[in-house]
């Protein structure tokens, strides 16, 4: 990346190296100089020291006195004269006496050379910057006398000091080369381990933008870097469990709003489909009830025939009102369901040996294919009530050979019961509305036999409620219903 870390702090503390290096090789250039010759001033007021002592205390003579004289001299890079005060007696570490002896009768005549410059002025000796006129060097000389009137010069050349300072820089740029190098290096590698946290934390959060909460920090440490990644650990498992929690709310919000709304439409359609399916039964109970107080028929078989009419109207309105409260109690939970386990080929029998009076009115053949006892897991009133509305259908709307076989057939785990009736196959197009309320295929026929169209809705609640499979089937000859149950 153009601006990352890395490549910043990289920038940054080369920067600073080849900063650091390039201010010490200009402090060298400028001032390196300048402080050997201080630092020069120094030695020659040392070996000035030395010299004096040997002078005064008549030392020459003694062998380690002047070796270390000479010793001290040779590692300063200084020449020195000494000539006793009756130019008799000359001492130096040269071969040329003569040039230094030249020199030193020039100061003492004042005939030193111009364009000097004075380092150093006591009573005894001066220390100065010289150019020498016969080879146009430069020096660092001093000159003066002892107590005794010996006078002596020491001499340094500046050239060794300056080379010795273009040496020291040269150096400083050869290392200072390599320092750059190996800063690059170690920049490169630490800046590399500090910032792979750091991207890791940048990927961490970015994947938390997108809540992608599987990701963790693992590169773990005890520094500020790894206690925030541990911070971004347990902030991401919050924010996920509160996430969760949201959608969870979110979810079950959802559900309240959808069965509400499902409550506000099926209050309206009850209400519709309720005053609909009173309105007839209501108005002929009405109708009948105003004949007889009217006297329209005055013998008694009619009034009879009103009377049965008026019971069996106000027996069909019971009857749809206490499937409607059935209906009510299944769709909303509020009845309690008991599984038991009993055999459903013994129930089945049961049901059709109390049905054998209306079977015997609609003259059906009853078949019953089951062999052996079923046993099956449910709430055996609320089986029955489907076995019964699936019988019940079936007696209703029979033709042809007039054929009612019921069949039980145990599977892998399941049981399905069928009841199968010979007749008109229900239209396609219906097929998806039967289990809906008060819906009639024929409502003519319906009205005929005195249904009401909550039958099969019944069937459908006790069946999702049972949270098992159910359905029909259409056949050339019939229909089929059917449901499953646990074995």
């Amino acid at each position: 990346m153009k601006y990352s870390i890395k490549r910043q702090m990289t920038v940054v503390f080369i920067g600073l190296g080849v900063c650091l290096i390039l201010g010490m090789f200009i402090i060298n250039v400028n001032f390196l100089e300048s402080y050997y010759v201080h630092n020069k001033a120094s030695e020659f007021v040392s070996m000035y020291e030395g010299l004096k002592e040997a002078v005064e205390e008549e030392k020459f003579e003694d062998t380690s006195v002047m070796s270390e004289v000479h010793r001290t001299a040779e590692m300063n890079n200084i020449s020195y004269l000494v000539i006793d005060n009756q130019y008799s007696q000359v001492i130096t570490n040269v071969h040329d006496r003569d040039m230094l002896k030249n020199q030193l009768l020039g100061y003492l005549l004042n005939k030193a050379q111009k364009g000097g410059k004075v380092l150093e002025s006591t009573e005894n000796y001066q220390l100065g910057q010289t150019i020498d006129p016969w080879n146009q060097r430069e020096y660092i000389e001093m000159w003066g006398s002892f107590d005794d009137g010996s006078q002596f010069l020491l001499r340094s050349p500046l050239e060794s000091i300056r080379e010795s300072a273009a040496v020291s820089n040269r150096f400083l740029i050869y290392i200072g080369c390599i320092m750059i190098g190996i800063c690059v290096c170690l920049v490169w590698y630490f800046s590399r381990k500090l910032t792979e946290p750091i991207r890791e934390l940048a990927r961490l959060s970015d994947k938390m933008a997108d809540l992608d909460f599987e990701v963790k920090y693992t590169s773990g440490g005890v520094d500020e870097i790894g206690e925030l990644g541990e911070n971004f650990n347990r902030m991401s498992e919050k924010l996920e469990c509160t996430i969760s929690e949201l959608k969870r709310a979110n979810n079950s919000l959802k559900k309240d709003i959808e069965k509400k709304d499902r409550l506000e439409q099926m209050r309206s359609e009850f209400m519709g489909n309720v005053s609909h399916e009173l309105k007839t039964p209501i108005a002929l109970i009405q109708g009948y009830a105003e004949g007889l107080k009217e006297g329209v028929r005055e013998d008694s078989e009619s009034r009879e025939f009103y009377c049965d009419v008026i019971i069996d109207e106000a027996a069909k309105m019971n009857q749809m009102v206490k499937n409607l409260m059935t209906l009510n109690q299944l769709e909303f939970g509020n009845e309690e369901i008991e599984f038991e386990r009993f055999d459903i080929t013994a129930m089945i029998s049961g049901v059709l040996q109390s049905m054998d009076i209306l079977a015997r009115q609609k003259q059906a053949e009853v078949i019953l294919r089951a062999d052996s006892p079923v046993y099956v897991w449910a709430d055996e009133f609320k089986a029955e009530q489907v076995v019964k509305n699936y019988i019940s259908n079936a007696f209703n709307h029979l033709s042809g050979e007039h054929v009612v076989e019921v069949k039980i057939a145990a599977g892998e785990g399941k049981a399905r019961i069928s009841v199968f009736n010979t007749g008109t196959p229900i239209p396609e197009e219906s097929l998806a509305y039967i289990w809906d309320k008060f819906y009639k295929v024929d409502k003519a026929h319906t009205r005929e036999y005195g249904g009401n169209g909550i039958g099969l809705s019944i069937v459908k609640a006790i069946m999702e409620s049972f949270h098992q499979e159910y359905g029909v089937r259409n056949y050339d000859n019939g229909v089929e219903f059917w449901f499953e149950l646990d074995v």
